[in-house]
């Protein structure tokens, strides 16, 4: 059987390899989309993503609404046979017009959630610093990532109900070397935590600009990953270092969830207050790493699996607070006010915020 896939028709080769053939061998290598979905009304949270991985011989799919007290979820999984299909089961990507504009559809099943919705870019996509971490010898984390943020238009159907969505939201594209795929033995690593510390990214989309905020500390206070720049939908118009960020943190006491945080970027004057609307649990149920029963890049067997969850929000954030937590947010500074994500994750101890050890919430 031939190893030649449609994309080798294409020039988009970047090695001697096949498409089918990432340049890396490297199991953790990926490849993936990353969306969030909110209407003007504020009322849910929807995020939804693909993923291929090429070394593990996978693609997979989610998506995930809050609305109410609940999390609907549906997810999908197949072996990956051709790296321009990006489809799995109910769930596909249309790139419409590239960098730009991209439809995302979750055909009806049995499950309680359906979508078409078409995402159009505010800004021109952002290519954010690269991310590097090395662990014992090994690249445990080697990423690029695309950002955007934009207007979505289209339906959203949940537990029976249609939402008419004409809303904002965020997307990325990532691709690299992150964990993926089933747990493999840890060696040397015996104990250690992929991404310790603190995890800040929080996307934010104002009338006529937005502004992205990453930051990656460690217990030790050492930032691995920073970015602050503002960007502005007129794309005639640089793009503005904000320079380094100082963070305050409102979280729930005796917990890992934020409620909030203000931001502060001295060498501009700029303080921003970020304000949580509603949380959406993701790192359960979606493939983000907590669930022994379903990871991104696991293989689910040789033909499609479609699976649909119904999550109660009060049973599972005390699980979920130990992983990723993407908050639909407000953000205000001077007379703006916009919306976008806050997504935080603490790992390990951290002890700038209260936790000393990698169990215990904040004091």
């Amino acid at each position: 059987m031939s190893e030649l896939t449609s994309f080798d028709d294409y020039p988009v080769h970047q090695s001697p390899e096949l498409i089918a053939h990432a340049a890396t061998s490297d199991r953790h290598f990926y490849d993936r989309y990353y969306f969030n979905l909110y209407p003007d009304s504020h009322d849910l949270f929807a995020i939804f993503g693909l993923g291929q991985y090429p070394n593990l011989g996978t693609t997979d799919a989610f998506i995930d609404v809050r609305i109410g007290d609940k999390q609907h979820i549906v997810r999908s999984s197949k072996p990956l046979e051709d790296r321009a299909d990006i489809s799995v089961g109910p769930i596909r990507v249309e790139i419409l017009e590239p960098l730009r504009k991209l439809r995302v559809v979750v055909e009806e099943t049995e499950h309680t959630v359906a979508m078409d919705a078409t995402f159009e870019g505010s800004i021109e996509a952002l290519l954010e610093p690269r991310q590097t971490l090395r662990q014992k010898g090994r690249i445990v984390f080697d990423t690029n990532r695309l950002a955007q943020t934009g207007r979505w238009t289209g339906t959203l159907v949940v537990d029976g109900v249609e939402h008419a969505i004409d809303g904002a939201g965020t997307r990325d594209r990532s691709w690299g070397i992150r964990p993926v795929g089933e747990a493999e033995p840890p060696g040397i690593r015996e104990g250690m935590i992929v991404l310790p510390g603190m995890w800040n990214y929080y996307p934010m989309m104002f009338e006529d600009h937005s502004i992205f905020y990453i930051c990656h500390q460690d217990d030790d206070g050492v930032r691995h990953l920073v970015q602050s720049e503002r960007v502005w939908n007129d794309p005639s118009r640089e793009i503005e270092d904000l320079g380094p960020v100082e963070w305050d943190h409102d979280i729930i006491p005796g917990t890992r969830i934020l409620t909030g945080s203000t931001l502060r970027f001295p060498k501009v004057g700029l303080e921003i207050e970020c304000t949580s609307i509603l949380p959406n649990y993701v790192s359960l149920g979606t493939g983000y790493g907590i669930d022994a029963d379903w990871r991104h890049g696991m293989y689910h067997g040789p033909d499609l699996v479609v699976q649909g969850l119904v999550l109660d929000v009060e049973e599972i954030k005390g699980l979920a607070q130990y992983g990723i937590i993407d908050h639909l947010a407000e953000f205000r500074y001077d007379d703006h006010v916009g919306h976008g994500l806050l997504e935080h994750g603490f790992f390990g101890p951290f002890r700038a915020a209260g936790m000393m050890d990698g169990f215990s919430g904040a004091s």
